[in-house]
């Protein structure tokens, strides 16, 4: 098997050779090949290279376009300021001073600079190893994008004092995340990653009232436009594992605050979970035979389907043979469920 066959098989519920490897790099890839964040953030050949040489050298089987939170950001308007040593900023999100929707650019994927740029590396994936990799294109979730817009702050703020107004603005964030998937699957992405990290810190209640529906258009749009969705919420997200079982994700990447075995019962065997070593204590600093043995005590606790990742990305200082050791072939050893 390769490792787009690999990949599909375990989501098509067949048995693969092994399990798939599919952790996510950002500046550990651009530093891999003497390159800075800066340049892997801002140029979709840079991020081509970094990945592909990443996948070819350790052993990986899907190609990542994910770079920074603000493609779409840029496209509504705000101004991103890139750094050679950690991911892009904004440090004036558009809505920051006032809550009028109309100061948003019309964001299109299709027009704008930086969401073109991502899409022009799914491209390029798709010409250098179409048919040998999966492809993993980006969106930014409703709660992301506009915790992006308006400020971390000022979104939690109006999710306490104005839900109509949140739920308008997350509703035109889905708008354009929708907009975004379709021109990323169009380019070759097979499946579209979609990051709402803001969302764990809200309580159950106010996410699935005002979050979880939004996440489910994005969903079932990507599906409808015949992509695989892979759900990554960093942190504790134990609390909102209940609302997550209904999205119908393909793939859950799990971080390293949750039980995987909590993980697993709550959202159960349809959907694929990938993770959750902690990519600080277990994957940086960690050995070869502790990440090895890390690995199989969790795909023995969750059983599959399953896909071997750290809880969040790979950081830049990680000794290299950690990740040879992440990406060691995992032989198929549990029956499908």
């Amino acid at each position: 098997m390769n490792s787009l066959e690999r990949y599909l098989a375990v989501l098509n519920r067949q048995p693969p050779d092994f399990l798939p490897r599919i952790p996510i790099l950002m500046q550990f890839a651009a530093e891999y090949i003497g390159e800075n964040y800066a340049a892997f953030a801002a140029d979709y050949r840079v991020l081509v290279r970094a990945n592909l040489a990443c996948a070819r050298d350790f052993g990986m089987d899907q190609l990542s376009a994910i770079s920074d939170p603000f493609r779409e950001t840029h496209g509504f308007g705000g101004e991103i300021v890139f750094y050679p040593d950690g991911p892009p900023r904004c440090p004036h999100p558009p809505l920051s001073e006032k809550k009028d929707l109309a100061l948003l650019k019309p964001a299109d994927p299709l027009t704008d600079e930086r969401m073109l740029d991502r899409i022009a590396a799914i491209r390029e994936y798709r010409k250098q190893a179409g048919g040998e990799y999966s492809i993993l294109g980006w969106i930014e979730g409703p709660a992301a994008e506009a915790a992006d817009l308006r400020g971390v702050a000022n979104f939690m703020l109006d999710l306490m004092d104005d839900e109509a107004y949140a739920a308008e603005l997350m509703d035109r964030c889905a708008e354009v995340g929708i907009a975004f998937a379709r021109a990323q699957l169009e380019a070759g992405a097979d499946t579209i990653g979609m990051g709402d990290a803001i969302a764990s810190q809200l309580s159950p209640s106010l996410y699935q009232r005002l979050v979880q529906p939004r996440e489910k258009r994005l969903v079932d749009a990507i599906h409808k436009l015949g992509g695989l969705v892979r759900l990554h919420i960093c942190g504790n997200i134990t609390h909102l594992l209940p609302g997550i079982a209904k999205l119908g994700v393909d793939i859950l990447d799990v971080d390293h605050p949750v039980d995987m075995g909590t993980a697993r019962t709550t959202v159960g065997h349809k959907v694929t979970l990938a993770g959750n070593l902690d990519p600080v204590a277990a994957v940086m600093q960690g050995t070869p035979e502790n990440i090895r043995d890390q690995v199989r005590r969790i795909y023995e606790q969750v059983g599959n389907p399953f896909m071997i990742a750290a809880g969040c990305e790979i950081p830049s200082r990680t000794p290299a043979e950690n990740l040879q050791a992440l990406c060691e072939p995992v032989s198929f050893s549990l029956k499908m469920r």
